[in-house]
């Protein structure tokens, strides 16, 4: 399994945002988070991604325990959230650069020119990140996050501040990317694109999770 959750908690104070989840993503699969703003979609996928701690529960990533092998299962996972992880003053060659020596990424230099041009981004190779548009960041961010060849992408709401094209771009991305065996996991409001893209979907509300399939119609706060 890619992802195995089960029995997670967590919370922040007095106040519990995940409550008792159970579940697993299986390889190849592409679930879609719905839920309102604060249901606990982020909080979920920065306990996948290993930037937040579970207060109970197990999680494993591509059979590594977040707990016990946590930098063995973080270098499972790529990540693209709303702060994109990008130094400002650093180019898009630059920063890739620099991720891909943290995770050891080998012909590092024909790897970064790869990606670059899956994301459209060759000829602003040299460009400072703030001297970017907003699209474009996005678009750099998504190519940080799949770097190092993950076995898991997380995307927190990944459409947001790209043009139609881009999206149709993250799209045939995506849909290469579960076609290849390795598996996705992305929040949206965007209901019909959520569906659109995803095989398995899912509402948190109220810290848990309520499952159905993808044909199904999901409004935010769960089935209609």
């Amino acid at each position: 399994q890619a992802v195995e959750v089960s029995a997670l908690q967590k919370g922040y104070g007095d106040l519990p945002v995940l409550w008792d989840l159970d579940f697993s993503l299986g390889w190849g699969e592409f679930l879609v988070l719905f839920g309102a703003n604060g249901s606990g979609k982020t909080t979920l996928l920065r306990v996948l991604g290993g930037q937040a701690r579970p207060d109970e529960g197990t999680v494993r990533i591509a059979g590594y325990d977040l707990r016990r092998r946590p930098a063995a299962a973080r270098r499972q996972v790529g990540v693209v959230a709303h702060s994109g992880f990008l130094y400002d003053d650093l180019s898009c060659s630059e920063n890739l650069t620099f991720y891909g020596r943290l995770y050891g990424v080998e012909n590092l230099k024909e790897r970064v020119a790869e990606v670059l041009e899956r994301v459209g981004l060759t000829h602003r190779a040299d460009r400072r990140v703030r001297n970017l548009s907003h699209g474009m960041q996005k678009r750099l961010a998504i190519a940080r996050a799949i770097l190092h060849q993950p076995s898991l992408l997380l995307l927190d709401e990944p459409e947001s501040g790209l043009d139609r094209e881009s999206v149709t771009a993250l799209a045939d991305l995506l849909r290469e990317w579960t076609a290849s065996g390795r598996s996705v996991v992305m929040t949206t409001h965007n209901v019909d694109l959520g569906l659109a893209w995803g095989d398995k979907v899912a509402v948190l509300s109220h810290g848990r999770l309520d499952f159905a399939g993808a044909g199904d119609y999901l409004g935010v706060g769960g089935k209609q």
